[in-house]
């Protein structure tokens, strides 16, 4: 079976979406994930994008045992 489709959606976009990442710096790579850093909407690589997810994800992960622990004494005082 073809692949026709296969990248329709960048090929309107400017330089087919390459460009420089404005997180790692990296020329002529695929740009297509549209991030908010320090206030302000940037495109980044597929890299970038992973990476500021797991970063998200650890940060996520930390969070939660320190809501349940704050929690936790309210509970037993109770």
């Amino acid at each position: 079976m073809s692949k026709a489709h296969r990248g329709t959606g960048i090929r309107n976009e400017v330089n087919h979406g390459r460009g420089k990442c404005a997180r790692c710096g990296k020329e002529n790579i695929k740009i297509l994930y549209e991030k908010e850093i320090d206030g302000a909407t940037v495109k980044v690589c597929k890299y970038c994008n992973a990476a500021l997810k797991n970063i998200a994800r650890v940060e996520a992960r930390k969070a939660k045992p320190a809501e349940a622990s704050s929690d936790a004494p309210a509970e037993a005082q109770a």
